[in-house]
């Protein structure tokens, strides 16, 4: 399994060496990465703002009835949802959700592509093939999460505010000076930095297993299932890591 591991690995740098080149055509680039930036970070707009309105809403309810110490100030609901979404929910929830529907696509648009033999035809007419169909995919994702990222930081705090508007659990007054009191802008900038990893993982790490399906129809789904879960082990590994670099 080692051994496995490390092979694999050392074909994956040998892939990225591939994709980080000079593209031959800059104006075929450019176009690839607007489509991209489209179909990976517009087209996930709509899932992130859903899950993160849900999540808010759900640890401020969560974190006003498990705060019922008469000891602790009535703000910490607001504090408390704020600090969840910037340190791990927008940025390391957010990339696990986003490992499952961008990396499956990205594994799957690639892996079929090469059982079809679209690859090949590229090869053949002497394009380097990785880096014409990866680089615009990475460019593009890395450079729209942390969009994605702030974005799910507004939005779950929005959902937050709804339950103190709409409900009675706690008061409106309550839930903004929570989110306004002892604010850190390190942890904004933090959880960007740590998408901006996680978006090069999920994209390099789908489209390495599907730049490398061999076989029919069967093979790609497997290649999605094996990019997801990769991406999100990966993920979470270096979750810990810029986690001891960046917060000690």
């Amino acid at each position: 399994m080692i051994t496995s591991s490390i092979k694999t690995f050392g074909r994956y740098c040998l892939f990225m060496t591939q994709v980080f080149r000079r593209p031959d055509k800059w104006k075929v680039f450019f176009k690839q990465l607007v489509t991209e930036i489209s179909q990976l970070g517009l087209d996930s707009i709509p899932l992130v703002v859903i899950i993160s309105i849900f999540i808010g809403a759900v640890i401020a309810i969560q974190m006003t009835i498990n705060i019922v110490s008469p000891l602790v100030p009535s703000y910490s609901t607001g504090l408390a949802t704020r600090e969840i979404l910037l340190l791990e929910f927008s940025s390391t929830m957010m990339c696990l959700i986003l490992a499952g529907k961008v990396g499956s696509n990205i594994a799957s648009e690639i892996g079929t592509m090469r059982v079809t033999e679209q690859i090949d035809a590229m090869e053949i007419m002497g394009i380097n093939s990785a880096n014409f169909i990866v680089l615009p995919k990475v460019i593009g994702f890395v450079l729209f999460v942390p969009i994605l990222c702030v974005l799910s930081m507004f939005v779950g705090l929005w959902g937050g505010w709804l339950v103190a508007e709409f409900t009675t659990m706690l008061t409106v007054e309550n839930y903004i000076y929570g989110i306004q009191s002892f604010f850190n802008e390190w942890y904004v900038w933090y959880g960007i930095i740590k998408t901006v990893v996680f978006a090069y993982i999920i994209a390099t790490v789908a489209a390495f297993y599907g730049y490398y399906v061999k076989g029919g129809a069967l093979e790609v789904g497997k290649a999605s299932t094996n990019a997801v879960v990769a991406s999100s082990i990966l993920i979470l590994l270096a979750d810990v890591i810029l986690t001891k670099l960046l917060l000690q």
